[in-house]
């Protein structure tokens, strides 16, 4: 066993050398400079304009904040009400409130989205046990 360790290793040298060369010369093959087509290949057709959705009004933007503050509020006490209201719900449904005031209705309508999921999350959570007990064998 201990021959062949040393042959092995006496091989495996140059062998790396040589794979670390045919590296070296396929890496230098693939880095090439860009060509020029050909004039006598035919166009690409013109790609179509993406359409884009047009510009919200602020105005709406503003009253679905406040419409979806207002919902996430409902959520955040339905929660409440039953003791399944998580904390990180509570703090998304203040920064929704802190955005609506600060007139970002685009932050306060992704916050007020955010703690109306956790509060729903919260609720489902009360279908499941509290405790799941492991069996214990006796001594």
């Amino acid at each position: 066993m201990l021959e062949r360790s040393r042959i092995w290793v006496a091989l495996s040298r140059p062998l790396a050398g040589a794979l670390g060369a045919l590296s070296i010369a396929i890496a230098g093959c693939a880095t090439t400079a860009p060509q020029e087509p050909a004039d006598s290949v035919a166009a690409a057709p013109a790609p179509t304009p993406v359409k884009q959705a047009p510009a919200a009004d602020p105005r709406a933007l503003a009253e679905e904040a406040k419409a979806l503050v207002a919902q996430a509020e409902t959520d955040i006490q339905r929660a409440r009400a039953r003791r399944a209201l998580w904390s990180k719900a509570w703090e998304a449904l203040v920064g929704a409130r802190a955005s609506l005031a600060a007139d970002d209705a685009a932050s306060a309508i992704r916050q007020a989205r955010r703690a109306s999921e956790l509060a729903q999350l919260g609720l489902e959570q009360l279908a499941y046990p509290a405790v799941q007990h492991a069996s214990r064998s006796s001594p």
